[in-house]
């Protein structure tokens, strides 16, 4: 379980949500897309920078992380400490109104039929460029 903050930080915990499986950095600049086409519930929803995992929808039967050819994906157990960030990162995708957006993403049911989403966390979208982009 995370906690995620309202704000702009997802490190400001006010909020309670579940997560399985997180998307951390070595996908931002990347965005390869094998783990979104393996994910048999349809729950990866792409960003401008970052693909994002909705938890309300997964299954969590691992198919992303088996598929996903930048090791970006951790039950979020398994996550490094240096990466656990993207564990209440991910959350707030879909909990919390995003730039440009009138209200929280929530869970569309299926990322397929939405199409790109066209906006990041405040997170990601602040971290600087990736080194592997375009890899």
């Amino acid at each position: 379980m995370v906690t995620f903050g309202a704000g702009s930080d997802p490190r400001a915990p006010n909020t309670v949500m579940t997560m399985t499986y997180v998307i951390a950095s070595p996908c931002v600049d990347v965005v390869d897309k094998s783990c979104q086409q393996e994910c048999p519930a349809d729950c990866i929803y792409e960003g401008v920078r970052a693909l994002y995992i909705n938890a309300e929808e997964c299954v969590d039967c691992g198919a992303c992380k088996l598929a996903c050819k930048m090791e970006a994906i951790f039950y979020e157990d398994d996550l490094p400490e240096s990466e656990r960030v993207h564990l209440a990162d991910n959350a707030a995708f879909f909990a919390e109104i995003l730039p440009g957006r009138s209200a929280p993403l929530g869970a569309p049911g299926g990322a397929m039929d939405l199409g790109p989403v066209g906006v990041d966390t405040p997170y990601v979208a602040g971290l600087p460029p990736m080194a592997t982009a375009g890899v």
